[in-house]
Formats: structure tokens, C-alpha cells, sequence
């Protein structure tokens, strides 16, 4: 293969990865453009991404006086990282014991771990919904984390990392008088951080922009989550002012996007299953 072939293929492969990143950041541009114009430019025949007028501070600054957009953030990041917590809490054993330990259950609980990832939350909203009605637990933190306390996707993820692990690091802690406990807690969890952090943006990111679930839920605006603070925000309006719409929605996903830059390498390397690095 000649010099001229290898780079033609470069050229090729640079412009359609560019062409789906274009395609993909699209619509943020066009929030952020929005974010930036006058109602009436919003609508005006000649469409346009740079704002002839620059209005972002006015709608930036409806879109945190309507409503209480620290309180929005706030929920967001409360109920986020307490499912997320108890989410890894409860998979890194689980998937620990099937992929490292030997019992006769282990086949029966990967297939209920299969099945698992077949239920939807809508399946199970109703009972979940009377149930907590019961318990007097609406319009809680507890309402909106418990139902997913328990991520069979976050079991089978582990799973597959931990499978990677060589099973002689797990027989020399043995050796050392490690207890299960102790070598979940001391060699695994250590050696598993690209699969937490790759899990982590798969959760954070959709327990951030879940507004099913939410809006079952939750009724008073104190522990409104940030899609559900978009819906009143938009309640909130005289009319449709979409301007100060994208303003808020800009300010609701930015934490997801700087989140996952920040996180980017583990999370590639937690999909990848690299498993232990020398």
C-alpha cells in the first residue's frame, strides 16, 4: 500500500468522522444560537446562526429569575449522585460473586440479570406509584432514587469488566488472608475505575434528562428535577419565548457535556474492557 493510498484513506476518515460530529452537534448549535437571538429574529424568514441582535444576556437572565434554576441544579445533582452511589454499591458485589465466584446460582442470576435489562421503568411505574403513595413518600428525594437503586445494567457492565481480572490477583489475595469483603474493596474496585466511570456517565446522563419518572412523582416545584423545571419553566410563560427556553436548557446540559470531557479517557477505557494496566 503506497504513501498516497494510506493518506487518502486519513482524508476520508477525518471528513466522515467530522461530518457525523457536525451532524451530531447540530442541534446544540442551534440551541446555542437560539440562546442568543430576540423573539422576533427567532422567527424571522432568513435563518441565521449568528444573532443579528446578541440577546443572551437578556434571556439568560429570564431563564434564572422564572424559575429557581440553582434549586433545578441542585435536585439534578442530589438525585443523580445518590443513584448513582447506590447503584455501584450494589452491582460491584453482585457482579463480583458472578464472575468470580463459583455457585450453582451463578447461571440462573445472569439470565434474571438479562431479563432485567428487558424491563422498562414504565412497566413498573404504576404499582411503584401506589406503593409510594401509601408509604407517604411522594414528593421526596426517596420517590425519585429508590426505584433505581438496583441497575442490572450497572451488574451486567461489572460483569463483563471484572471477567478481565486475572483470577491469580484474586487467589494471591486470598493467600494474603483477604476476606471476599476486603479483595471487592481492596483489589477490585481499585482495578474496575474505567468501568465506574464509564457506567457513571451512562447513569448521570440519564437520570439528569429523565422527566417520566419525575413528573409521576413529584408535584412540588422544591424537588423538581432539570427536565422537570424546563416543563414549568415553559408553564411560566405568557407566551412561547423560545430564546429564554434554549438559555435554560443551555445551562441544564452544560454540567453533562464539561462532565463527560472531563471523564472522557476512562469512560472510553471502561467500554473498551482494558481490564488491569501493567
Amino acid at each position: 500500500m503506497t504513501a498516497h493510498s494510506l493518506a487518502f484513506g486519513r482524508i476520508l476518515r477525518f471528513g466522515l468522522l467530522s461530518l457525523g460530529a457536525l451532524i451530531f452537534l447540530a442541534p446544540y448549535i442551534f440551541m446555542i444560537s437560539t440562546a442568543g437571538k430576540a423573539q422576533s429574529e427567532i422567527f424571522s424568514s432568513s435563518l441565521s446562526l449568528i444573532p443579528e441582535q446578541w440577546s443572551f444576556a437578556e434571556n439568560f437572565t429570564k431563564a434564572l429569575s422564572r424559575v429557581s434554576m440553582p434549586t433545578l441544579l441542585m435536585n439534578g445533582v442530589i438525585v443523580c449522585a445518590l443513584i448513582f452511589i447506590v447503584q455501584v454499591v450494589v452491582a460491584i458485589p453482585c457482579a463480583y460473586a458472578m464472575a468470580k465466584l463459583k455457585f450453582r446460582a451463578a447461571r440462573s442470576m445472569m439470565v434474571l440479570v438479562m431479563l432485567g435489562l428487558l424491563v422498562p421503568i414504565h412497566a413498573t411505574a404504576l404499582p411503584l406509584y401506589v406503593a409510594f403513595d401509601r408509604l407517604s413518600v411522594l414528593n421526596s428525594y426517596t420517590a425519585l432514587v429508590a426505584p433505581f437503586s438496583i441497575s442490572v445494567f450497572a451488574i451486567f457492565l461489572f460483569l463483563q469488566f471484572f471477567r478481565a481480572i486475572p483470577d491469580d490477583l484474586i487467589h494471591a489475595a486470598r493467600l494474603d488472608g483477604m476476606s471476599e469483603p476486603g479483595i471487592v474493596a481492596r483489589v477490585i474496585v481499585p482495578n474496575a475505575w474505567p468501568a465506574i466511570t464509564a457506567f457513571a456517565i451512562f447513569s448521570v446522563v440519564a437520570h439528569w434528562n429523565d422527566l417520566f419518572w419525575p413528573l409521576v412523582v413529584v408535584s412540588n416545584q422544591d424537588f423538581a428535577t432539570p427536565p422537570l423545571g424546563l416543563l414549568y419553566f415553559r408553564a411560566a410563560e405568557a407566551g412561547d419565548d423560545y430564546g429564554a427556553l434554549m438559555a435554560a436548557t443551555l445551562i441544564i446540559t452544560l454540567p453533562l457535556v464539561a462532565a463527560f470531557l472531563i471523564a472522557q479517557k476512562r469512560f472510553v477505557e471502561g467500554i473498551t474492557m482494558t481490564g488491569l494496566k501493567g
